[in-house]
């Protein structure tokens, strides 16, 4: 479960038919470096938006690479094999944004797909621990396993690490929690599960964006970037280690996931990538268009200094709620009877409710005024 446990080659191009590969344009140079002030000018929108926890916001620059595609794409120049570029170049770059080789990174279109992926290869009767009240794209798959004897313990997070046992075959758990934005103790349940001898699967969805994550301490790592990468819905990435990879049944195999995917199109045989790309899903095309100006700007960010800019606003806010701070992106309270949801919307602001409790999410476009806005809204 770490980087030492496989070599680390690097993907390559699916080849192009005639054995080329030639690419499309890439997107705009930007600068090396971009600091969170630069990145905030990116967005045509976001004063008010509280709610990169539900949808993020494209950047100026996704939305023209999706304006550019539908054009090329309605006068017939768009390609599978342009495409295949685009989406290897989003490979490479997501496998640089969580430190992993772009050969333990495999793609998909949805989370609860690749989540599904590992459920269906947890050995008949074994046990899987996950967390009380977490997001059900890392539930539900497991549970769907019940009919070969799969068993699902559920404990609180805090209380995960303590809770694996020999027996435990899987610990499944999101970095971020949906329903309240608590952070998981990383460190604790990777040093649990190698104790013992388990797997770990963290979802990423509600971190990778606004704090490093590092994909290689954990066996395996799902992440669906239309929240906190900013990209369309529809580009999700699974990496997964050698150790893991090993015991992995490609139960969605298509096309995409052959060694070579321009020979892999018809059958009988099957021939599939040696690394991750064998559990690659098609990907949906035009999503992944606007996904690479995203991936690109994220990868030129400080995510650290992400961090400190969404926590300072997120702790601001507690301390104007009388809440204790928590550090965190996401800031979170009882609202059972949808009041203060209400009140933020009706002041004009963007906000969800989740699990009874009102969730309110800082990104890169917010500051303090969107604060100010939020308690202004919220006083009785």
């Amino acid at each position: 479960m770490t980087p030492s446990d496989s070599p680390a080659p690097s993907s390559t191009l699916p080849a192009l038919p005639d054995g080329r590969t030639a690419l499309p344009d890439r997107v705009p140079a930007l600068p090396d470096r971009i600091g969170v002030r630069s990145a905030r000018e990116r967005f045509r929108g976001g004063r008010g938006y509280l709610a990169a926890c539900t949808l993020g916001l494209p950047t100026k620059e996704t939305e023209a690479a999706l304006r550019a595609d539908a054009e090329a794409w309605g006068s017939g120049r768009a390609s599978a094999a342009g495409y295949a570029a685009v989406v290897e170049r989003v490979r490479h770059a997501y496998a640089g944004l969580v430190t992993v080789p772009a050969s333990r990174v495999a793609i998909g279109s949805q989370a609860s797909v690749l989540a599904g992926l590992i459920a269906a290869s947890v050995p008949d009767g074994a046990e899987v621990l996950c967390v009380d009240g977490d997001f059900s794209s890392m539930v539900f798959p497991f549970l769907a396993q019940a009919h070969r004897g799969v068993t699902l313990r559920n404990l609180p997070l805090g209380d995960l690490a303590a809770g694996i046992t020999a027996e435990t075959w899987l610990v499944a758990f999101s970095l971020v929690q949906s329903a309240t934005g608590a952070i998981a103790d990383t460190a604790g349940i990777v040093a649990a599960a190698r104790a013992h001898g388990s797997f770990t699967l963290c979802d990423t969805t509600q971190a990778a964006g606004w704090m490093p994550v590092d994909a290689s301490v954990f066996s395996a790592t799902i992440c669906h970037s239309y929240k906190w990468l900013c990209a369309p819905r529809g580009v999700a990435f699974l990496t997964v280690n050698e150790r893991l990879a090993a015991l992995l049944h490609p139960v969605q195999a298509g096309w995409y996931a052959g060694r070579d995917p321009w020979a892999s199109c018809y059958g009988p045989d099957m021939d599939l990538a040696t690394d991750a790309r064998r559990f690659d899903v098609s990907p949906a095309w035009n999503a992944w268009v606007g996904a690479e100006p995203a991936l690109d700007l994220f990868g030129r960010l400080d995510l650290h200094a992400v961090r400190d800019h969404a926590v300072a606003l997120g702790d601001a806010l507690c301390a104007g709620r009388g809440i204790a701070p928590a550090g965190q992106a996401i800031v979170t309270w009882p609202d059972a009877g949808g009041g203060d949801l209400e009140r933020l919307t009706r002041a004009g602001l963007t906000a969800s409710g989740r699990a009874g409790r009102v969730r309110v999410a800082f990104h890169l476009w917010n500051d303090e005024d969107d604060v100010a806005d939020a308690l202004r809204a919220l006083r009785p």
